[in-house]
C-alpha cells in the first residue's frame, strides 16, 4: 500500500517536474524567437465574480427553496410535538408518552434523512453548475488567447506580473456573454 502512495507521490514530482521544464523551455525561447505571448488568468477569481455564477446560484436557490420549506416545515412540527409532549407530560399516562415520543423520534430521523438527500442533491447540481461555468471560462480564455497571439495562458502562478495577467479581459468578456 505504501509503495502505490510513494510511486503516485514520485509520479506527481515528475508531472510537475516536467510541467516546470517545459514551461522554463518555452520561457527561455521567448526571448530566442519573435515576441511570444504568455498570458495568466485567475480562474477562481474569475468563477466568483463572473455575473454567471449569480446567476447560476439564484437559480440553484429558487430550485431549492420548495425543498428547504418542506424541512422547515418538518423542522417546527417537530418542534411543536416535543413542546406539547413536554406541557402534558404531567397529566398523560406512560404509554401515551412513548408512543408521542416514537412519532417524534420518527419525525426526527426523516428530517434528518431529507436533510441530507436535500444537501446531496443541492451539492449535485451546484457542481453541474460549475462546471457549466468553467466550461464557458476555458472557451472565453481560448479565444482570447486566440485573438491575442498568446502561446500558452497559465491559471496557476507562485507570482504574476500584471503585464501578463488577463484575468480583468476575461471577466469583461464574460459580462458580454
Amino acid at each position: 500500500m505504501q509503495s502505490i502512495s510513494r510511486l503516485a507521490m514520485i509520479g506527481r514530482r515528475c508531472t510537475s517536474a516536467a510541467c516546470f521544464l517545459a514551461i522554463a523551455l518555452g520561457v527561455a525561447n521567448v526571448g530566442a524567437t519573435e515576441s511570444q505571448k504568455i498570458g495568466f488568468v485567475n480562474a477562481v477569481s474569475v468563477l466568483d465574480r463572473a455575473p454567471q455564477a449569480a446567476v447560476a446560484l439564484a437559480g440553484l436557490e429558487k430550485e431549492f427553496k420548495p425543498r428547504d420549506n418542506e424541512l422547515l416545515e418538518l423542522r417546527d412540527q417537530i418542534r411543536v410535538r416535543e413542546a406539547a409532549l413536554e406541557k402534558n407530560s404531567l397529566v398523560m399516562a406512560a404509554s401515551e408518552i412513548q408512543i408521542r415520543q416514537r412519532e417524534i423520534n420518527g419525525l426526527q430521523r426523516r428530517l434528518k434523512r431529507l436533510k441530507e438527500e436535500a444537501r446531496e442533491d443541492y451539492n449535485f447540481r451546484r457542481n453541474e453548475e460549475l462546471a457549466k461555468l468553467q466550461r464557458l471560462v476555458r472557451e472565453v480564455i481560448i479565444d482570447i488567447a486566440s485573438e491575442g497571439g498568446y502561446v500558452i495562458v497559465l491559471e496557476q502562478a507562485v507570482y504574476v506580473d500584471k503585464s501578463i495577467d488577463l484575468t480583468d479581459k476575461v471577466l469583461e468578456r464574460m459580462k458580454q456573454r
